[in-house]
């Protein structure tokens, strides 16, 4: 087989007094992220779906929640280890496409830049990676601002 797809999705709950990063940008609103990380759902979700494409698991067998040395990590520098994996193994990125779904704020302005750090640090081009937003009606933990959640698929070809 020559190609692999695999996809991924997380959530985190928003909460104060932490930095909201999403795509490895660091955006300005009152509320940030909660988790062990830096909780870049978005980045999070990248990372299952390139692990899920060739069935290597998910991120937390390889950065355990529990573990101390994980506490407040850079989720891209995550990516970029997770990367080396599939690299390691002889496959290569074709294309990522995911969605991040929060009420607030606005991610347009935001999201060139996502898709630039995303692409760098899987050493593809930016046109490579898709990242758009949405809102959830206000429906549900993400509509009522409790939480931010992310999808993504990742699709991985053989070198």
């Amino acid at each position: 087989m020559t190609i692999r797809i695999g996809n991924g999705y997380d959530i985190h709950r928003l909460g104060p007094d932490r930095p909201l990063i999403l795509g490895g940008v660091r955006l300005e609103h009152p509320l940030g992220l909660v988790g062990h990380s830096d909780a870049d759902v978005l980045t999070h979700a990248i990372m299952d779906a390139l692990l899920g494409a060739l069935s290597l698991g998910d991120i937390g067998l390889y950065f355990p929640p529990d573990d101390p040395q994980w506490a407040g990590a850079n989720s891209v520098e995550l990516l970029k280890q997770v990367d080396r994996l599939i690299r390691d193994r002889g496959w290569l990125v074709v294309n990522i496409d995911s969605v991040v779904v929060a009420e607030r704020p606005k991610l347009k302005p935001h999201i060139a830049t996502m898709r630039a750090t995303l692409a760098q640090a899987l050493q593809i081009e930016p046109e490579q990676v898709g990242v758009k937003a949405t809102t959830n009606e206000q429906l549900g933990p993400t509509g009522r601002e409790e939480g931010i959640a992310a999808y993504a698929v990742a699709l991985l070809t053989q070198a």
